[in-house]
């Protein structure tokens, strides 16, 4: 039996990591954290936890949790993420891994001086059609994969509630809660290629006028982050990721969701996941995934479990692509920033 302790007691720690970890017969619910005690106590309740409490060195030092979920806000990752590996414990933490590159980089080296797992929660890469793609593209069915397209859009999808559009709370807008999501299927389907240069344009249009839309109302004067970002991703071999992402954008459709990829010999899509070819002139579906029933959280949930549990898992987000991710999202903040391109 494991111990298993919660850090951040929001929806995500509720709806995702609770619900998961309550079904587990291996695992046993100690404790939550939260820096208002009374919504921690109402968590613990709720959920079948143990124990509830304000601070969480105390909880650690008290505890000794086996297993710590980090569900704070994104400021808050990398000071958790070190204290959790610290008391010795394995830690599934919350998209983005933290606010930098540098900080991601210190949380991967102190994973790995503490001999811990630590993996983050990029769960589209847990879906039938990721997996499928993944092996499809490792066999060489598409051929040469020269131009990847990952699309996370929404037209009026301003998140009225947390800290979203908070720079200094998030340290972004939908590039690192939405975009990071496609960057890191599309990295972990193409095998985690080495990047050479990034190109990317940020736009505040929209989230800082309007104070309404589908997801709550919000106050513009508060809107910080950028509500839209496009960028080009050049791989050292040459091939191109292109990335389109925003909160708020002036398109017909509510929302959309998609990795493309475009080989030599067959073209894929992971929403709907599906692999296709053309032969004179006539579209040929070569390949599909069911993902109707698919809890690509619970699936990512499961992962870090089973690797806790000695179980070799090569579907898990590790600590170090947790960085590379993070590497890339702030090389793309970065050439928004200054208007020019960006080497890694």
């Amino acid at each position: 039996m494991k111990k298993v302790a919660i850090i951040g007691c929001g929806q995500i720690a509720e709806k995702v990591h609770a619900a998961y970890y309550r079904t587990h017969e291996k695992l046993v619910l100690a404790a939550v954290c939260d820096p208002d005690i009374q919504r921690a106590e109402i968590f613990a309740e709720k959920n079948g936890f143990q124990a509830a409490y304000q601070n969480a060195c105390e909880m650690l030092k008290q505890e000794k949790p086996d297993i710590v979920s980090i569900c704070t806000p994104n400021r808050f990752h990398y000071e958790n993420v070190l204290l959790a590996l610290r008391s010795g414990a394995d830690v599934m933490c919350e998209k983005p891994p933290a606010m930098t590159p540098e900080q991601a980089e210190a949380m991967w080296q102190e994973a790995e001086s503490q001999g811990a797992i630590l993996a983050y929660d990029f769960h589209h890469r847990f879906s039938n059609g990721a997996q499928m793609l993944r092996e499809q593209a490792e066999t060489g069915r598409l051929g040469e994969i020269y131009m990847v397209k990952a699309t996370a859009l929404r037209r009026s999808g301003v998140p009225g509630w947390g800290n979203f559009i908070d720079k200094k709370a998030q340290g972004g807008g939908p590039l690192i809660d939405l975009g990071i999501h496609v960057l890191d299927a599309a990295l972990y389907v193409l095998g985690f290629p080495k990047i050479r240069k990034v190109t990317a344009q940020s736009f505040r249009k929209i989230g800082n006028h309007k104070s309404a839309g589908t997801f709550g109302e919000w106050d513009p004067k508060r809107f910080t982050v950028e509500d839209a970002l496009f960028g080009f991703i050049e791989l050292v071999d040459g091939r191109l990721l292109q990335l389109e992402t925003s909160f708020a954008l002036n398109m017909k459709d509510e929302k959309k969701l998609d990795v493309a990829f475009y080989g030599d010999q067959a073209g894929a899509t992971l929403y709907p996941p599906e692999i296709f070819t053309d032969d004179a002139g006539e579209l040929v579906m070569l390949d599909q995934a069911d993902d109707s029933k698919t809890d690509m959280h619970l699936n990512s949930m499961a992962a870090f479990t089973a690797a806790v549990f000695g179980e070799k898992r090569p579907d898990l987000a590790t600590a170090d692509q947790g960085y590379q991710v993070q590497r890339l999202v702030a090389a793309l903040y970065e050439s928004a920033e200054k208007g020019e391109q960006v080497f890694l």
